[in-house]
C-alpha cells in the first residue's frame, strides 16, 4: 500500500512541478472564490490549493471542480481524517497539510488519497518517509530558515528521492532561491490569493 501511495504522490509532484507556483487561496465566499478560479484559468495557471480555513472551502472546491474541469484543484489545511474525506468527496485532486499528522497520513495511505503532509524537521521527514511519503510540504518555509535550511535538511535523505513544496513566506522575490534547491518540485504562493 505504501508503494502505491508513494507512486501516486510522485504523480502529484510531477503535475504540480509543471505549474511551478501553486496559488494557496483562503476564500471566504462561493462567488468570489469561483471568480478567483476563473481568473487563474484565464491567465494560464489552472491550479489552486483552496484551504479549509473557511466554512466556504468545501462548497468552493465542489463548484470549481464542476465549472473548471481543466483546473487541478487541491484542498489545503487538512487537519483530520474527516477533513481529508470532505476534501476528496468535494472533488479535490490532492490535499495538503501544514504539519505531519500520522493519523491523517495512515488514512490517506489506506484509502489511496493524494495527501501531502507538511514537515519542518528531520524527525518529521523520517516519520513521513516511513509512511511512504516522498512528496512533502515544507512549512513555514521562510520562517524555518528558507532555502538554505531546506537544502541542509534534505541533504541526508537524497537517497530517498524526496521532493518538497515550500509554502509560507515564499514570494516572487525569493521563489527562485527555493527553486535552486534541487528537491523543490513547486512552491505554494499565498501572495496570489
Amino acid at each position: 500500500m505504501k508503494e502505491a501511495y508513494a507512486k501516486s504522490l510522485q504523480q502529484v509532484a510531477e503535475k504540480l512541478a509543471k505549474f511551478k507556483i501553486i496559488p494557496v487561496l483562503e476564500l471566504e465566499e462561493l462567488d468570489s472564490g469561483l471568480k478567483m478560479c476563473e481568473l487563474l484559468v484565464e491567465n494560464g495557471l489552472p491550479v489552486a490549493e483552496i484551504t479549509f480555513r473557511t466554512p466556504a472551502a468545501e462548497a468552493i472546491i465542489r463548484a470549481a471542480v464542476k465549472r473548471f474541469p481543466e483546473m487541478y484543484i487541491g484542498a489545503g489545511t487538512i487537519l483530520s481524517p474527516s477533513d481529508l474525506q470532505l476534501a476528496f468527496e468535494a472533488g479535490a485532486r490532492f490535499a495538503v497539510a501544514p504539519g505531519f499528522n500520522p493519523t491523517v497520513v495512515r488514512t490517506a495511505v489506506a484509502e489511496r488519497l493524494n495527501f501531502v503532509p507538511g514537515i519542518c524537521t528531520p524527525s518529521e521527514i523520517e516519520q513521513a518517509a516511513e509512511q511512504g511519503v516522498r512528496f512533502m510540504k515544507f512549512f513555514p518555509a521562510l520562517a524555518s530558515g528558507g532555502p538554505a535550511y531546506l537544502k541542509a535538511v534534505a541533504a541526508p535523505y537524497r537517497q530517498l528521492e524526496l521532493q518538497f513544496m515550500p509554502t509560507g513566506g515564499v514570494t516572487l522575490d525569493n521563489a527562485a532561491e527555493f527553486f535552486a534547491v534541487r528537491e523543490v518540485a513547486a512552491v505554494g504562493g499565498t501572495w496570489l490569493g
